[in-house]
């Protein structure tokens, strides 16, 4: 009975690497060893995670036993491009330990209460060129928008992430679209918008530009310069007249006047919630694990969060999203 007492004590059966002879063996009920019994037992828990010779992965028995599995609710990792254990390099390489985690944290969300929706996610920086060596850019790392977007997969939807300049491993997300200036976010976040049914502007965008870009490297031969500057396109207030039925979240990042002048970007962007930091606060700056917000919806009080990693944080704006979704879902019928 030890096969049976792992699978009722397991939250989730995660095989990571699954080889062809496992996949074959769970697809056909063979029962022959701990691994394969265990599996019998806990086959709606179960997550395997292919890697093998590319010849192997593209082989068509392969790539039907895995098609049997997904029909009968396993979730499925696919593998990625790279040098394989044979001396091989193509498709069949186990994905790094980041995106392994990123598909356990999904496993082990039981509630998938944004199913069927597409979220669209922007994150990070802007950079904006004076010449080819400098650029005007501010401190965001990403982390906030990244973990929002993995919090939004875990919970079942399809994310698309528009990001900038980062460091960063995106979560397994169903679009991952690189951007670098404001003016290229702009075109991002137009070009998916319509496929959205949410909306989380966490993307810090350079509010200017330089009028004129250099293409030869300024010389330090003055010591005194004038960059002119002129005003990026508010992609958020753009959104926001474009906004139709969907639900639209922003971020308000103040250091004076918080709740007022995050009530105002509430009101003049047409957002259902805003979510407020300050960034001068110990332990909440900039590329930190952590962060201390306020969620600010359009009546009540504000919702202010103590100081908890921004994992927590995403879950925390996530279930308000959620919220917003049955009531919205409601109120149309």
């Amino acid at each position: 009975t030890v096969h049976i007492d792992l699978a009722d004590r397991a939250d989730v059966v995660f095989i990571a690497p699954a080889t062809a002879n496992i996949i074959s063996k769970i697809k056909n009920g063979t029962g022959d060893d701990l691994l394969t019994t265990v599996c019998l037992a806990a086959w709606h828990k179960t997550v395997v995670a292919p890697a093998m010779n590319s010849n192997m992965w593209a082989n068509p028995a392969v790539q039907d036993n895995l098609q049997v599995l997904r029909q009968r609710g396993y979730t499925v990792i696919e593998p990625v491009e790279g040098d394989l254990a044979c001396g091989y390099t193509g498709t069949g390489r186990l994905p790094d330990l980041p995106l392994l985690l990123h598909w356990l944290a999904y496993a082990m969300t039981a509630k998938k209460d944004l199913s069927g929706k597409t979220v669209l996610v922007t994150a990070g920086r802007t950079e904006e060129e004076i010449d080819p060596v400098r650029i005007i850019t501010n401190r965001s790392s990403g982390k906030m928008g990244f973990a929002l977007a993995a919090e939004a997969f875990y919970r079942g939807a399809h994310v698309k992430l528009i990001a900038g300049p980062n460091d960063l491993t995106p979560p397994p997300v169903s679009a991952y679209v690189p951007v670098s200036s404001a003016e290229d976010m702009y075109d991002a976040v137009f070009e998916n918008l319509d496929d959205g049914d949410i909306m989380i502007a966490n993307a810090a965008v350079s509010d200017y530009r330089s009028k004129n870009v250099l293409f030869r490297k300024m010389k330090k031969d003055k010591k005194e310069i004038n960059v002119s500057l002129v005003a990026n396109p508010d992609i958020l207030a753009e959104a926001g007249k474009r906004k139709g039925g969907r639900i639209m979240i922003g971020f308000a990042l103040e250091t004076d006047n918080e709740i007022e002048n995050a009530r105002k970007k509430l009101k003049s962007k047409n957002l259902d919630l805003i979510v407020l930091n300050n960034p001068t606060e110990e332990a909440a700056a900039f590329a930190s694990e952590s962060n201390r917000v306020s969620i600010i919806k359009k009546s009540g009080k504000p919702v202010e969060l103590p100081l908890l990693e921004k994992t927590i944080v995403a879950q925390k704006i996530m279930n308000e999203v959620v919220k917003l979704s049955v009531k919205k879902k409601k109120s149309s019928r």
